[in-house]
């Protein structure tokens, strides 16, 4: 076919890509002396009659999909000509390569070079939208980086114009499965939030060098888009929250393309978008009556399911709970990254599973508290304070004051205005604060730990606090405490106004450990930046003070 001569004007030269629906040549346009590009739809030659009215009506929506569109980041389509009973389309000619070719070398993308990428790609489909066009197949290999440094979108063979009656059948799912956002998978119709759903998993292809719901089959992967959440990008940089943001799976919650647009400028530049964060999806909460007027939104990490936890009960007026979810009867998820709603101040702590069900199943001595010390004579009620001891026998500095927790262990706090909070009681987490959240420190047991060390399980934690806002490791080690294996992470982040009353940069340290029995403890100490100096210090104490429960 090479050398023939299309409409009288283009001669083909040579074949210069092709998929699965069709080849596209490079011609010479002989009435302008140009190069174009040219795209043949070879799959009508294979297909059955029924089949090949679709196929044609799809190449000619395309054309006047395309033709609708002007825009230097859109492939321009310079003419539809009939050859063979076929449609052949005369496009701009882009010399350069695909996305998917370019990761097929490079394996990912730095992010900054991604969010340009996605600047462009953008910029095309807010075009194409104004222009009453949904592309419909946005993916790695649509989108065109020409040797100039240009960004190009091409390719709107399964676009849908506006007014146009639709040139699919009943149940058919067009576009490639990967990039589908979950309400064209359930088979809504789709709306230019479909196409920036698209974007989101092309830039994370692009940064992470794999697609974000790729599985084994194309049922699984349809399945992974509705019901899954993404892999926590790990490349991504400055551009992880922009991806997230794009990734939620109610197109409701997507940002709009002009906020999409600021936040990828904003990640072209190396710079942490912090309005992305408004579109992370959150849990909604359900308030006491007596604490409506101060409502505490809380968020939840991808990956994890928000399982109810009731919320440090820092101050009567702080008190807040999410939705109930019913509890499973097995090890459930119950302590999740919740930002700023853990607590006050906005921390995010720890992700563990409890025994939750056997606690609550077995009536065994698991499912309450030790007893006390007569020395501290806590009240039975879980938010009741137990009294400090007098007695600093043990060294520890003038005001601290040991207690003795109804949870078994033993702690010094640094004076006698941190109260204790309960956090959870049914899984043994417990707070102690002087002003509702804003300082505290949290003590955690698991008697059944799901990881074998603690570092593993910090580690783990660390990748879900990759999306908090500013979110930057001080330190992660494994270490030796109390002659037992333990790990120590130290990291900052800002909290969110939106997310608590105490908003700004904070600190947090913690120390997990596992004792010779197998119970995990974490010791977790968090404050406002300003303040970390002396909390540091603090933390060392409370560390050396430190007593597990007996046996």
């Amino acid at each position: 076919m090479q050398g023939l001569l299309l409409a009288g004007r283009y001669r083909l030269a040579e074949a210069i890509g092709s998929g699965g629906m069709g080849r596209v040549w490079r011609a010479h346009d002989e009435v302008l002396h140009r190069a174009v590009a040219i795209k043949e739809l070879t799959a009508a030659l294979y297909a059955a009659g029924s089949d090949q009215e679709v196929l044609l009506a799809r190449t000619r929506a395309e054309a006047r999909a395309a033709a609708r569109i002007n825009h230097s980041a859109v492939v321009t389509v310079h003419d539809v000509l009939e050859h063979d009973g076929r449609p052949w389309i005369v496009m701009e000619l882009v010399e350069g390569r695909s996305l998917a070719d370019a990761l097929k070398d490079r394996d990912r993308m730095d992010p900054a070079e991604a969010a340009r990428i996605g600047l462009w790609v953008l910029r095309a489909l807010g075009a194409a939208h104004a222009a009453g066009v949904l592309h419909r197949d946005v993916k790695p290999g649509n989108v065109l980086l020409g040797q100039d440094g240009r960004v190009l979108l091409t390719d709107f063979g399964i676009a849908q114009i506006e007014g146009d009656t639709t040139i699919t059948r009943t149940g058919e799912v067009v576009g490639s499965v990967d990039y589908l956002a979950p309400e064209r998978v359930r088979g809504h119709d789709p709306g230019p939030a479909s196409d920036l759903w698209a974007l989101g998993a092309t830039l994370y292809t692009a940064v992470e060098g794999l697609s974000p719901f790729r599985r084994t089959s194309a049922l699984s992967t349809m399945q992974a888009v509705v019901d899954e959440e993404p892999r926590e990008p790990r490349h991504a940089g400055p551009l992880a929250p922009v991806i997230t943001a794009l990734l939620c799976k109610d197109p409701a919650d997507r940002p709009q393309a002009a906020q999409a647009e600021q936040m990828l400028a904003e990640a072209a530049e190396g710079r942490r978008p912090s309005s992305a964060q408004a579109h992370v999806p959150t849990q909604p909460l359900v308030l006491r009556p007596e604490t409506a007027a101060h409502p505490v939104a809380g968020s939840w990490p991808s990956g994890t399911t928000p399982y109810p936890v009731p919320p440090a009960a820092a101050a009567p007026a702080a008190q807040h709970h999410p939705v109930p979810i019913p509890r499973r009867r097995l090890r459930t998820l119950v302590l999740v990254v919740a930002l700023a709603a853990l607590v006050g101040g906005g921390t995010a702590v720890l992700l563990q599973k409890w025994d939750q069900g056997r606690r609550q199943d077995s009536g065994t001595s698991q499912s309450a508290p030790p007893q006390t010390t007569p020395s501290t004579s806590p009240s039975s009620s879980p938010s009741a304070s137990p009294s400090p001891s007098t007695d600093n026998a043990d060294g520890l500095q003038a005001g601290w004051v040991r207690v003795d927790d109804p949870y078994g262990f033993s702690i010094a706090v640094p004076d006698g205005t941190w109260q204790r909070e309960e956090f959870d009681e049914a899984t043994h987490q417990v707070d102690y604060t002087p002003d509702g959240g804003k300082h505290f420190i949290r003590v955690a047991v698991d008697d059944t730990p799901d990881f074998s060390t603690a570092h593993e399980h910090q580690l783990d934690l660390d990748q879900q606090l990759q999306r908090l806002v500013d979110y930057r490791r001080v330190g992660l080690e494994p270490n030796t405490y109390r002659d037992c294996p333990g790990s120590l992470w130290e990291y900052t982040w800002t909290a969110l106004a939106k997310d608590t009353p105490f908003p700004g940069p904070r600190h947090a340290i913690e120390e997990t450990y596992f004792s010779r029995e197998g119970v995990e403890y974490v010791i977790y100490m968090s404050s406002p930046e300003e303040d970390w100096a002396r909390t540091r210090q603090q933390f060392q104490t409370v560390l050396q003070s430190w007593r597990p429960r007996a046996g």
